[in-house]
């Protein structure tokens, strides 16, 4: 039988290290291999999907030894919550790939990244154990470090260095935590199915080990306060870097603290679910007033990023907590699962959007932006498509999310649900505004030339916008995989 979930991060892997083997004169060569690589993942991906069972939990695991006298071995497999994560990387790579980093036609070093933190990535939502689960965590800082230092702005190189530092002191608690769980389990094992089954941590220990993911987790996703390092690294990161931080690289924090601390320390997530749920709260309003403030249209997009995380951390927290009922906990953990692969799409859509802008009018500057509806009616049609998506306008993926996770929350926290919807409308706000600065008015003379989407633009995006609508008209293609009632604890 074919290993497929090895073959999905063996893929981009393989077509790395092929990529940087290349000889110079071979041009084209690296964006052929890149897109060979990542097609094929996608592939045994969804190989995967059609043969997923949504109501088995963990399943398709595929094992091999690696270090037997520390039970550490090649463990793979996928849940609701793995694949459809997986699925979200898979698509938003072929974008990024598809649009390139750097000069054109795409070289060696930027294909060979591309792929690392491809492969990496996947092989962090697919791992189940925790030593290749740390290994992909900090392989990805490594990848998207070298392309913000090498293909971002002005301060690419203090961008980098500042996400690099950050979430790289952010894992050092993550591992501190696996040693924990490694040592308290009997016998001994990296195996994070066994882990989460047995819970084997409890009382004052199981709090230390819960802080120490939580701290890890925070900062990757970010929440306030720990979100300093975001702004800057997409701003100076090349715009396919953009897509990639905010589409998958977020999604680690979150996934962490549904795989890690919601199903190896309920009992501790739930002594903590409320402050959890209020950190959340705030980067709901502080993400969506803070973007408001913004003249830059991607440091604006990116402020809106903590702000739509923020949901997600409060219906994990709201999972997590101790008085929710069943059905409102499964509302809650769908609902939060759904918006991490909404917001990956909506957001990377948003930071194209951003890109294309930026390379025709050299200005990101919303107040020397204005009437490019007129020269770009296509590029305007899919920002105002990306820009309702994100303000949670019905009919696109964003509002089936957060409409889970508000009624999952409100079973247990009224006050705090109701205080996460003036979100929302902060975020429509910024959103109308900003959609009116750069697309609607007076067209400047020097910009009534411009060109709309080249086909390469449009083949990146398109996919992005297809999706979101589609899960915004249709969330079960979605739901129907997550499905956490089959494997979320006590489901």
């Amino acid at each position: 039988m074919i290993p497929w979930l090895t073959v999905a991060v063996a893929a981009p892997l393989v077509g790395s290290v092929l990529c940087l083997s290349l000889p110079s004169r071979a041009s084209r060569f690296p964006l052929v291999l890149a897109l060979l690589a990542t097609l094929t993942s996608t592939g045994a991906l969804l190989i995967t999907a059609v043969n997923f069972d949504p109501d088995a939990g963990m399943q398709m695991v595929e094992e091999a030894s690696w270090i037997p006298t520390l039970d550490i071995a090649w463990r793979v497999g996928v849940d609701g919550m793995s694949l459809v994560l997986s699925l979200l990387t898979a698509v938003v790579f072929i974008a990024a790939i598809s649009y390139g980093v750097g000069p054109r036609p795409m070289t060696r070093a930027a294909a060979g990244l591309l792929l690392l933190l491809e492969g990496s990535t996947l092989a962090f939502f697919l791992a189940q154990d925790f030593f290749l689960f740390y290994i992909a965590f900090d392989v990805t800082l490594v990848a998207m470090y070298f392309l913000i230092a090498l293909w971002g702005g002005e301060q690419r190189r203090y961008a980098a260095l500042k996400f690099f530092l950050y979430t790289l002191i952010g894992s050092l608690p993550v591992l501190l935590g696996i040693i924990a769980l490694y040592l308290s389990s009997d016998p001994q094992t990296f195996d994070m199915i066994r882990l989460a089954e047995e819970e084997p941590l409890a009382g004052a220990g199981a709090s230390l080990v819960f802080l120490a993911f939580f701290i890890g987790f925070a900062i990757k996703t970010p929440i306030v306060p720990f979100h300093t390092w975001l702004p800057i690294a997409h701003v100076e990161a090349p715009t396919a870097g953009s897509v990639l931080l905010a589409g998958v690289l977020l999604k680690m924090g979150t996934y962490g603290l549904v795989r890690v601390n919601l199903q190896m320390l309920p009992d501790a997530f739930a002594t903590y679910a409320l402050p959890v749920a209020i950190l959340g709260l705030i980067s709901v309003l502080y993400g969506a007033l803070v973007a408001l403030a913004q003249t830059d249209l991607k440091r604006m997009i990116a402020y809106t990023s903590i702000n739509h995380m923020g949901y997600v951390v409060v219906g994990i927290a709201a999972a997590a907590s101790a008085g929710i009922s069943a059905s409102a906990r499964d509302l809650a953990i769908d609902g939060a699962v759904l918006q991490m692969v909404a917001h990956g799409l909506v957001t990377s859509t948003l930071f194209f959007i951003a890109g294309f802008i930026k390379v025709r009018t050299d200005t990101r500057d919303l107040g020397r932006l204005g009437g490019l509806i007129k020269p770009m009616p296509w590029c305007a049609t899919l920002a105002g498509l990306a820009f309702f998506a994100s303000l949670g306008l019905p009919g696109l993926a964003q509002f089936p999310a957060e409409l889970q996770i508000f009624l999952g929350t409100f079973d247990v926290w009224p006050v705090v649900a109701s205080l996460t919807v003036v979100g929302i409308a902060i975020t429509a706000a910024l959103f109308l505004i900003a959609y009116q600065q750069v697309f609607m008015g007076k067209t400047p003379e020097r910009f009534m030339r411009l060109p709309d989407l080249s086909r390469r633009e449009v083949i990146a995006i398109t996919p992005l916008v297809a999706l979101f609508v589609a899960l915004g008209v249709y969330p079960r293609l979605a739901l129907d995989l997550i499905n956490s009632a089959s494997w979320l604890t006590g489901g």
